[in-house]
């Protein structure tokens, strides 16, 4: 029986800076859940802007960066577009896993493929469906 690896550790482009200076780079993020996908389009603030749904979701997924105690969503809205991109694409690699019982470290580490299928803009639904 394998075990499913449900946490992968990322590094973030540029990385986070918070407002003692410190720069947060290495993080970890879970794999998102139903909930954590459906329960976010009930927030007023996805209803006003659609595009805040990969706010949101971010939010819930990302369990570690740097030292930070808590990962809000003023965070994730205040990293860098480059880091933001990053942790989108981050999150569409690790929760497309391919068969049951892949091992989700082994999926992340591998090289992205070229298919296109059920991508809007060039990402998956719902973390990334806003235009760039």
């Amino acid at each position: 029986m394998s075990i499913i690896s449900t946490e992968v550790e990322f590094t973030l482009p540029i990385g986070y800076r918070d407002e003692d200076g410190n720069l947060h780079r290495n993080g970890v993020m879970r794999l998102a859940t139903a909930g954590d996908e459906i329960l976010p389009l009930k927030d007023h603030r996805v209803q006003a802007n659609p595009a805040y749904l990969s706010i949101i979701v971010l939010a819930r997924v990302v369990v570690k960066l740097g030292t930070l105690d808590m990962i809000s969503t003023r965070v994730i809205e205040d990293l860098f577009s480059a880091d933001f991109a990053y942790l989108q694409d981050h999150y569409n690699r690790i929760n497309q896993v391919e068969g049951a019982g892949a091992n989700v470290a082994e999926e992340a580490a591998a090289p992205q493929g070229k298919a296109e299928v059920g991508r809007v803009d060039g990402r998956l639904h719902p973390i990334s469906s806003m235009q760039r």
